[in-house]
This record gives structure tokens, sequence and C-alpha cells, in this order.
């Protein structure tokens, strides 16, 4: 019998797509379960076995009879907790629930970064049914109101003044309704990375550090380009991989994927979170290894044990840009895609927004219109000066001015 692999997810979406390709690629069977609904029979034809995540131990049960498995994969945030449960009930190698509660919650991760000695910016809990005039005048300024478990930057609003913390926690109260409290922290200056890195019996092994090169200093924290290599000094990486290997023994994760974000001042890292998961959505095709291989590759083979620690990013620079929304409203079409895929570097454009779709930016907003990839092996000379690296964001840039996204019936939303 060949390797099995399950494969825990909230839907089967993007990512579950590129997974299922890759394990055909290697010979792998994946094993899906979502969170679909268990009285319909195979709504979305993928054969997903319905694991209800707000029932986990009788998800984890309805598991046994599929089994054996020889490895297992979460793709975001909600996945990896009910993972890390189905993992100590089966024996499969997977950081502990323990860990993955606390990499998922804000405040709990928090509580761990300071423990282990690492810089976390003043913080607190503020309850949801506050008195808020009250809480706004003992809040310091600027600071940042956070959902606890919400990711992707998804109702994470700054605030400059008491005027703008009540309105950013009501905001907020509608974003994340089931909430007991929203974490207030100091904001943070600085420049902001990304991480993807694997976790092998708690040691972490980087696979790439991405810069964010548009500032993020809100009031709104939208991702837009991811690029790789990082154009950081040498000792400035080497502190942000210091301090991601100790946030992920702060946590206790000790197996799997982990997708960290970060920021550096002129003196410090500060830890954003480390989740336990792989980067979101799409993104993952920006990331390219020996032999062609995909991140969804390298996540699975991991997951069977297999050594993947000398594994290596393709040559050259490589970028994504998430295109965000530019205003609330419905989707009916986009121009400019033939001249956006004609700008030199860019390999690939996929709009992911589909005609009558409701669009919401952030902080409402959990999705984007697509994704930009663009890719350089050019060595700066005198032709092409610029480093691959800034040849790959310019070119993101270029291509996403081209696009004209057209959205109808805008919707009030307030900024």
């Amino acid at each position: 019998m060949g390797k099995r692999v399950l494969l825990i997810a909230a839907t089967t979406g993007y990512q579950v797509r590129e997974f299922s390709d890759a394990a055909k690629d290697i010979g792998v069977e994946l094993v899906f379960a979502t969170d679909r609904c268990h009285v319909l029979e195979n709504p979305w034809g993928d054969a997903a076995v319905p694991v209800r995540f707000e029932d986990p131990a009788a998800g984890i049960e309805s598991l046994v009879g599929f089994g054996p498995f020889d490895g297992i994969v979460a793709v975001g945030d909600g996945p990896s907790l009910i993972a890390a449960q189905i993992a100590e009930r089966f024996g499969l190698p997977f950081s502990s629930p323990d860990a993955v509660r606390a990499s998922k919650n804000k405040f709990l991760a928090r509580g761990r970064f300071r423990d282990a000695g690492l810089p976390v910016p003043n913080y607190w809990l503020v309850p949801i049914d506050s008195h808020l005039e009250e809480a706004a005048v003992l809040t310091r300024y600027p600071c940042v109101l956070k959902p606890l478990e919400l990711s992707a930057s998804r109702g994470v609003i700054r605030a400059n003044d008491a005027v703008e913390f009540v309105a950013a926690f009501e905001r907020i109260r509608k974003i994340a309704p089931r909430t007991d409290s929203l974490l207030v922290e100091d904001f943070i200056p600085g420049r902001e990375f990304a991480l993807e890195g694997l976790v092998t019996r708690g040691r972490l092994q980087t696979l790439a550090l991405f810069d964010k090169p548009d500032p993020l200093d809100g009031p709104f924290f939208e991702e837009t380009i991811y690029s790789t290599p990082s154009r950081e000094p040498a000792d400035v990486q080497e502190a942000i991989l210091a301090a991601a290997e100790r946030a992920v023994t702060a946590l206790g994760l000790t197996q799997g994927p982990v997708h960290a974000e970060m920021r550096v001042d002129d003196s410090n890292v500060w830890m954003l979170e480390v989740a336990a998961r792989p980067i979101g959505g799409l993104c993952s095709r920006v990331l390219r290894f020996d032999q062609k291989k995909s991140l969804e590759e390298v996540i699975l083979r991991h997951a069977l044990g297999e050594d993947v620690f000398d594994i290596r990013l393709s040559a050259g620079a490589h970028g994504v840009m998430m295109i965000p929304i530019p205003c609330a409203g419905t989707y009916t079409g986009v121009s400019g895609i033939e001249q956006a895929r004609a700008v030199p570097g860019i390999e690939a454009i996929v709009i992911t927004a589909k005609t009558g779709q409701t669009m919401l930016p952030l902080p409402e907003g959990a999705s984007y219109l697509g994704f930009i990839f663009a890719r350089s092996h050019l060595e700066g000379n005198q032709r092409y000066p610029k480093q691959p690296e800034v040849i790959v964001q310019d070119a993101l840039r270029v291509a996403h001015s081209t696009l004209k996204f057209h959205l109808s019936s805008v919707l009030p939303v307030v900024r």
C-alpha cells in the first residue's frame, strides 16, 4: 500500500487543489477532511470526510474508519488545531494541541513570547462589553486593536487617539461578534517580514524569508507584495531567523509547517505571530525549490518523515502580489490583463474573484482580487543595473498598475 496523508482544511479551495496536485506528482494518496455539512452527501464532489470542527471528539472518531494514515497536514488556522488533536489521537507527528492553541491566540502567544524573553509591546485585553470611553482614556497611543483569533490582518485597526479607539472597537465588534475580548497593544513602527519554514522535532528550518516592501502603518494592514530572498543585511536576517526560532520554542511548536510574521525596528525583532500552518491562498506558488518542487510537495514529504533539510529555493528572485480590493462592491470584471502579463518578469496573473462576487476590503474582508507572480534570474549589470529582488518588485507594481478592476453597486463601508 502507498503512503497516505490526511489533509485537514476548512474548505476545498486553492490550497487543497495545490496539495492534491502535489500528492499525485509524488504518488501519495491524499485523504481530505473538512468541516463541510455532514448531512449532505459529498456536496463539493471531493469525497472529503466531514469533520465538525466545533465537535472535535466526534470528528476525530469519524476518521477512525478511514485510516491508517502516514502523515497529517493542516491548511489554515482553524484546521491546525483539530489536526493537532487528530494527530495526538492517531500517534502522528504534529505539534501538540496546547502549542497550536497558543499560536492561534494572539494574547496567549504574546504571553509566551514575553516569558521567553522576546521583546513584546505593551499589551492588554479589553473585554468586548467594556465601557469604551473609559478604556480609551486609559490607552496609550498609537495602539493597534486586534481580534484574538482572526488571521490575514482581518479586523486589525490602528487607533491614534481616543475617538479612533472607540470607532475601531465598535467596528471590530461587528467583524468578530463571537469574541469575548480584543487585544490592544502599542503600535510597533518598523519594516515587516514573513518567514516560511518547517519545524522538525522542535528545530526550525527556514525555507524563505520574505520582505514586505510596502509600508504597513495602518489604519488597516492589508498585505500586498512578498518578495524573496530578502534584501536586508545579513545581520538583520540572522536576527530575524534567531527570533523566529525562539518564538517557535516559546510556543512549543515541534512539528510541521509554520508561517511567521515579524516587525524590525532599529533595535529589535518583534514577533507578531507564528502560525502552525503554511502560507495561505495561492501565495505558495511564489516558492519554487530545487528540481521545481512546490511548497506543497516539500510539506507532504516532510509530513511523511522524509529528510528535506537540504531543500533550497531555486536561484533568482521570487515575488507575489496579493491584489488588494480598492473598495467594497460587486466584482464585474477586469481589463488590462494582457498588458500586465507582458511586463518583463511577470510569470502569471491569477484572478480569483468571480463575477457577481461581493468584495470587501480590509478590515472586514477576508480575500483578495487575485495574485500576480514574478521571477527574475537577472543579475545587476550594465544593461540591467537593478538586482533581481528589485526587478521583481518593480514588475509586480507595474503589472498591478495596468490592471483595472470593475466593481459595481459599491457598498457603504466606513473607512
